[in-house]
């Protein structure tokens, strides 16, 4: 399956189930939906769920 990779503000890099376009749409709903709302995935390489505040991303890539 495809991931992302998201940059966030304090480094950290998140990789995530799924294309990119659907990556960067999720966090668009979640911020559009609220400053506490949340973005969940699926964490590339099925080690859980992990949910992204939008408020702190920097970056968002295709994964390699």
């Amino acid at each position: 399956m495809t991931h992302a990779l998201i940059r966030l503000l304090d480094g950290d890099v998140v990789a995530v189930e799924g294309e990119l376009v659907e990556v960067e749409k999720r966090l668009s709903d979640a911020a559009r939906s609220g400053q506490s709302r949340l973005a969940w995935f699926d964490e590339h390489g099925g080690e859980g769920r992990v949910g992204i505040n939008p408020a702190h991303v920097a970056v968002v890539r295709p994964g390699e």
